[in-house]
């Protein structure tokens, strides 16, 4: 993940942990499709009982608990039914930015866990454990993130500044530079994964990307952003936030739509896609409530909003966000779906 973008840590009432029951929704409604991959596709040597499971991207929790003991029951299941192996022991490697809220991570573990815990901070984008080391990775709504952002989109003097602080959709170049810089940095991610994983690991997907032919601007969470950023030109307007600054701030995000994300992992060639799955499910899409949702995008986008602009500016931006989300339910209700998928990777 980037480092200059990290969810809202600890335990209180504004964190991710209290406002990520959205993203751990999908964990849960993938469930069955995850044993019946891990049943199926995971082809591993057991040459000890030790199985090593990876959460990339894993924040400060508690979705990333869900996972990881989705994915343990999962390998449980498969190895003691076919070959009867008991004793299995289960190593977890928490990965995350060194920005991450390791220590609310750690002190929610849950106490009957039944597998040994490690941190790994480091970018995702490049290798953050030894080559053949693991039997299992996951991440969760970490493959919309960019390693920077390209820097004519932030320049205002060039042809292709972006005047909307995320890639909105709203102009073809902009989106040719975002989508440039996601293809570099998701391959970086597949290329470090493969060197990581062994012979006949499973990596698996879990997120939401864009219907083909869909533009952010026209889905709830490219609303949101775009909320954020015309609150944050109103609070420039008044003077409290530098302009010159803002103009420069942009999110280090891309949201792909199906056939970018498809095509990426094929020109990578380092994977085989054994699933590339929709999931839909109950709590797919967000309610029309503007208090959830201003807390939702305040959780994920707020720190960066804080840290650049400061906490006063930052809560007073999440006012005008709040104001403007219930002007705008109308429009809201419009909006049209993301798609929610799981997609399994086995390692060539």
């Amino acid at each position: 993940m980037s480092t200059s973008f990290t969810m809202i840590g600890g335990e209180g009432p504004n964190s991710y942990r209290e406002h990520s029951k959205y993203q751990g929704a999908l964990v849960i409604a993938a469930k069955e499709k995850i044993n019946e991959a891990i049943s199926t596709k995971l082809d591993i040597d057991f040459t000890s009982n030790l199985v090593n499971i990876a959460d990339f991207g894993c924040s400060s929790g508690p979705n990333t608990f869900t996972a990881v003991q989705t994915l343990i029951d999962a390998v449980e299941n498969k190895y003691k039914k076919e070959s009867n192996i008991e004793g299995i022991e289960f190593q977890v490697f928490f990965n995350d930015s060194s920005n991450n809220d390791f220590n609310t991570l750690f002190k929610t573990l849950p106490p009957a866990r039944l597998y040994f815990a490690s941190g790994v901070p480091g970018s995702f984008f490049g290798r953050v454990l030894p080559k053949n080391s693991l039997h299992v990775g996951v991440s969760s709504y970490s493959l919309h993130f960019v390693s920077k952002v390209p820097k004519e989109i932030k320049d205002r003097d060039s042809l292709v500044w972006n005047k909307d602080i995320h890639c909105s959709g709203s102009s073809k170049e902009v989106v040719k530079l975002y989508l440039g810089q996601y293809k570099i940095d998701v391959g970086s991610f597949l290329t470090a994964r493969a060197q990581e994983l062994v012979s006949g690991g499973l990596l698996l997907l879990l997120g939401s990307c864009r219907p083909n032919g869909v533009k952010m601007f026209e889905t709830v969470e490219g609303m949101m952003i775009d909320f954020i950023g015309s609150s944050l030109n109103e609070i420039a307007n008044q003077g409290l936030i530098d302009q010159q600054k803002l103009d420069t701030f942009k999110l280090p995000i891309y949201a792909p739509n199906v056939d970018e994300l498809k095509q990426i992992i094929e020109d990578n060639k380092c994977f085989t896609i054994e699933a590339f799955e929709k999931i839909s499910h109950a709590k797919g899409e967000y309610p029309l409530d503007p208090e959830y949702l201003t807390s939702a995008f305040k959780v994920t986008v707020g720190g960066s909003v804080a840290s650049l602009f400061g906490q006063d500016a930052m809560e007073k931006t999440y006012e005008l966000v709040k104001e403007k989300t219930q002007e705008m339910l109308p429009q809201i209700a419009k909006a049209k779906p993301g798609m929610q998928y799981l997609i399994v990777l086995r390692r060539n």
